[in-house]
C-alpha cells in the first residue's frame, strides 16, 4: 500500500510546482478520485483553485444535488448545467469509443469556458492508474485520457494521482478526512450513463438507466459490492397487465474487486435479484425484462461500453 503521508506531501508539491503562481480549475465529479485531487490541489494553491462540477445529464439520480451539498464548503464551487449540450452532442452516436471521445471533448470545452471566466490556465484531474492502463493498452479510452481532444486550451493538465489505484486513493481520502459519502463512494464512469446504454444515448434511455441504477445501488448496498449498477441493452417483448409491450431489457451488474483491473461477478442472493427485477419492472412502464450479468473481468469489462 501507499505511504499516505509521503504521497500527500509529494502530490501537493507537484501541484504547487506545476501551477506556480497561476490559477487552476479542478474537474470535480463528487467521486473519491476527483475529491482527493481537489483536496490536494486546494492544499497546494488555496483560493487560486476553482472547483467545477459539470452536470452532463448523464449522472446518477440525485447526484448533482448531492455533490453541490457535499462540497458546499468550497465557496468558489461552480455547478454547470450542460445537460442539453452533452445529450445533444451524443445524438446518433452508437460506437462506444466515439461516445467516450464526444464526452471527453465536451468536458474539456466546458472546463475551458469556466477556466476563462476564472482566469485559470491549468486543469487538475483525478485521473488514476487504471484509467491510463486501459486507455494506453487499447482496452477502452477513458474520457480523461484517450478521450481527450488533440487541441486543449490549457498550459498543462495536472494529474497528481495518475500512478495510484482506486484502493490507494480511498486510503488517501480517509487520511485527508474527506466525508464518507466521497471517500467510500461507489465508482462511477466519467462518461456516466452514456456507457451504461448500449447504442445511441437518448433521453428516454437515460431515464430508464438512471432509475434502474438507483434501484440496484439501494438493493445491493447490504452486500457491499465494489460496484453495482444497471445497463440498458435493447428492447424485447414482455407482458404488462393484459397487454403486450416491447420494452427495454435492463442488465444488472454487481462485482467484487480490489482495484478495478480485474473483477468477479458477485453471487447475489436470489431474493435480492427478485426484489431488483420486481422494482425495476414495476416502477418503470418501459422495462420488459431484467437479466443478471454473471461475467467476470476478464473477459468482460466492468462497464458495458
Amino acid at each position: 500500500m501507499v505511504d499516505v503521508e509521503a504521497f500527500v506531501e509529494r502530490a501537493v508539491a507537484e501541484v504547487d510546482e506545476a501551477v506556480g503562481d497561476g490559477r487552476a480549475v479542478i474537474a470535480l465529479s463528487g467521486g473519491v478520485d476527483s475529491g482527493v485531487a481537489a483536496a490536494l490541489a486546494h492544499e497546494a494553491i488555496g483560493e487560486r483553485l476553482t472547483p467545477v462540477y459539470v452536470d452532463t445529464g448523464l449522472m446518477r439520480q440525485g447526484e448533482t444535488e448531492q455533490v453541490a451539498e457535499t462540497f458546499s464548503f468550497m465557496e468558489s464551487l461552480r455547478v454547470v448545467d450542460a445537460r442539453d449540450r452533452f445529450v445533444d452532442a451524443l445524438a446518433g452516436v452508437t460506437d462506444p469509443e466515439e461516445k467516450r471521445r464526444v464526452v471527453g471533448e465536451q468536458f474539456i470545452r466546458e472546463f475551458e469556458r469556466e477556466a476563462r471566466d476564472a482566469d485559470a490556465d491549468y486543469l487538475v484531474q483525478g485521473t488514476i492508474y487504471p484509467d491510463r492502463i486501459e486507455s494506453e493498452g487499447n482496452i477502452k479510452s477513458h474520457h480523461n485520457v484517450g478521450g481527450l481532444p488533440e487541441r486543449v486550451d490549457f498550459e498543462a493538465i495536472v494529474e497528481p494521482m495518475r500512478e495510484r489505484y482506486k484502493d490507494e486513493v480511498r486510503e488517501v481520502a480517509r487520511h485527508l478526512g474527506l466525508a464518507e459519502v466521497t471517500a467510500e463512494r461507489m465508482p462511477f464512469p466519467g462518461p456516466g450513463l452514456a456507457v451504461r446504454i448500449v447504442g445511441e444515448v437518448t433521453r428516454e434511455k437515460l431515464a430508464v438507466a438512471r432509475h434502474a441504477c438507483a434501484v440496484v445501488e439501494e438493493e445491493t448496498a447490504e452486500h457491499d459490492p465494489w460496484q453495482a449498477f444497471a445497463a440498458v441493452l435493447g428492447r424485447a417483448t414482455g407482458v404488462k397487465g393484459d397487454n403486450r409491450v416491447h420494452g427495454w431489457v435492463v442488465a444488472v451488474r454487481s462485482v467484487e474487486s480490489r482495484d478495478g483491473m480485474t473483477a468477479r461477478a458477485q453471487n447475489l442472493p436470489w431474493e435480492t435479484l427478485q426484489r431488483i427485477q420486481s422494482r425495476i419492472t414495476g416502477e418503470s412502464d418501459d422495462v420488459a425484462r431484467v437479466v443478471y450479468d454473471v461475467t467476470h473481468k476478464p473477459p468482460a469489462t466492468i462497464e458495458y461500453e
